[in-house]
């Protein structure tokens, strides 16, 4: 079986993360995976091959840097990149992170880019019963008319059907909700078309794996 070596944006993004990979695919983590949260979101250079600038502690500014000391890799272990589209069209943002891969003298041999379109809430936003279970009073009509993967400000709009402010919550609130809201998210038939991308490029990595040590 592949290690996965996971890149995530920041702290909140770990649980979530977390839960995917033990409740859908019995994965155990330190042993299976390995989950690195970074300062935010960050930007891709447009040099990958300079050193990194360390004020900036992002995923995509780290990036480079980060798949170029993987190259040293075995095989059997996978580099899983996670970042948020944000107000970036996904295929383009996917194509850039394919390029950058494909453009490094060293790098991992195995890597798959996956992207959350908006972000990892719209994973929630996309499942108003796993928010409802997690949060009974919490008021999911207008999630419910979202399509799922808008970009509509997913975080926000969880928030308001929490019942909290935006402008009052923190990085340790989006973790309280991941930490709450992830275990109900339904895994099975996923509502957010990248939670199913990302669901099914995991399934393939580890498909793949099982059939390599079968031979």
């Amino acid at each position: 079986m592949k290690f996965l070596e996971v890149l995530v944006e920041g702290t909140s993004d770990h649980p979530t993360v977390r839960v995917i990979l033990e409740k859908r695919f019995r994965l155990i983590e330190n042993l299976h995976f390995r989950i690195h949260p970074h300062q935010g979101r960050g930007n891709l250079s447009k040099n990958p091959h300079q050193e990194p600038d360390p004020k900036h502690r992002g995923l995509l500014d780290l990036l480079p840097a980060k798949l170029k000391a993987y190259g040293s890799f075995s095989k059997d272990r996978c580099v899983v990149v996670l970042v948020d589209a944000d107000d970036t069209p996904c295929q383009k943002l996917k194509a850039e992170l394919i390029e950058l891969h494909r453009k490094l003298k060293f790098r991992p041999s195995c890597a798959l880019f996956r992207i959350a379109v908006e972000e990892t809430e719209s994973w929630f936003v996309a499942d108003p019963d796993a928010v409802k279970k997690a949060y009974p009073k919490a008021k999911i009509s207008d999630l419910a008319r979202v399509q799922p993967d808008s970009i509509v400000g997913a975080w926000e709009l969880l928030a308001k059907a929490i019942g909290r402010k935006a402008e009052n919550c923190s990085r340790a609130d989006k973790t309280e909700w991941a930490n709450k809201i992830a275990p109900h998210l339904d895994l099975d038939n996923p509502k957010s078309p990248s939670l199913k991308a990302f669901l099914s490029g995991i399934n393939k990595l580890l498909l793949e794996s099982q059939t390599n040590s079968d031979t």
